[in-house]
C-alpha cells in the first residue's frame, strides 16, 4: 500500500474475526518491524506472541484479575499526571466516538466499564503480542519501543491485518509479569492485540480525528 495511504486508512480494530492468520503471514509481519530504528542500534523491544490456547489462557486469567482487582494498579512506567486542555478535549472526542458507535449513552456507566474490560478479551483478537523493553534503558527504550509498535501495526495494515495498541495491558504489568514469568530486567509496555477486521462491526465505523499541522507544527525562523 502506498505509504500516505496507508496512514489515512490505519485505525485501531475493535472488533476481530476468530479465525487465526498464517504463521508465515504473522512471521512476515514481525520482520518487517524488526527493522526499527533504535538509539545506538539497541533494539530494546522484546515481544511475547500469544495465540490459540495459549491467548484464551491469558485474557482469561488477566481478565479475572482485574476484575477481581480493578484497582490493582502496577505499571512499569510512569502513568499521565493528568489530561489538561486541548489534550483532555481530544480524549473526551475520542471515547465519545467510541461508546457513540456502540449505542452507549454517556451516563451508562456499567456499559462503559464493560467496554473497558474488552480490553483484557483483547477484543476477541486470534493474536496478541506483549511488548516489553530493557529496564535501564528506561525512557529510550519506550520511545524505540513505540516506533516498534506503530511499525508493527502499519506491517500488519499493509497486509489487510487490523491492530489495537493496548495500554490498558501495561498498566498491570504486575499480573503480565507473573503470568509471562518475566525476569525484573523488563518492563511491560503494552500490548497489540491483531487479526483479520469485522469490518462490518460498528466499533470498527468511528474514526478519531487529527489536529491541523499549524497546532502542531512550531516554525522557527531565524531573528
Amino acid at each position: 500500500m502506498e505509504f500516505g495511504t496507508l496512514m489515512e486508512r490505519r485505525w485501531s480494530c475493535r472488533a476481530f474475526h476468530p479465525d487465526p492468520l498464517p504463521e508465515d503471514l504473522i512471521t512476515e509481519i514481525l520482520t518487517t518491524a524488526q527493522r526499527t530504528p533504535s538509539w545506538c542500534n539497541t533494539q530494546p523491544w522484546q515481544v511475547h506472541l500469544l495465540g490459540g490456547t495459549a491467548l484464551d489462557w491469558f485474557r482469561s486469567e488477566l481478565r479475572s484479575g482485574v476484575e477481581a482487582e480493578p484497582f490493582d494498579v502496577s505499571s512499569d512506567v510512569p502513568l499521565p499526571g493528568g489530561y489538561l486542555g486541548v489534550y483532555d478535549d481530544r480524549r473526551r472526542a475520542a471515547g465519545y466516538a467510541l461508546y457513540e458507535s456502540l449505542g452507549i449513552a454517556r451516563g451508562d456507566k456499567v456499559a462503559r466499564a464493560e467496554q473497558m474490560l474488552r480490553n483484557y478479551d483483547f477484543f476477541d483478537a486470534p493474536h496478541a503480542v506483549i511488548v516489553t523493553s530493557d529496564r535501564i534503558q528506561g525512557t529510550y527504550g519506550a520511545l524505540d519501543c513505540g516506533a516498534y509498535v506503530t511499525n508493527l501495526m502499519n506491517a500488519a495494515l499493509d497486509r489487510g491485518v487490523g491492530t489495537i495498541a493496548q495500554g490498558a495491558i501495561g498498566i498491570h504489568s504486575g499480573a503480565v509479569r507473573r503470568l509471562l514469568d518475566l525476569p525484573e530486567d523488563r518492563i511491560v509496555l503494552c500490548a497489540v492485540a491483531f487479526g483479520r477486521p469485522a469490518e462490518e462491526h460498528p466499533v470498527n465505523g468511528f474514526r478519531t480525528e487529527r489536529a491541523r499541522l499549524d497546532e502542531v507544527v512550531h516554525v522557527v525562523t531565524r531573528p
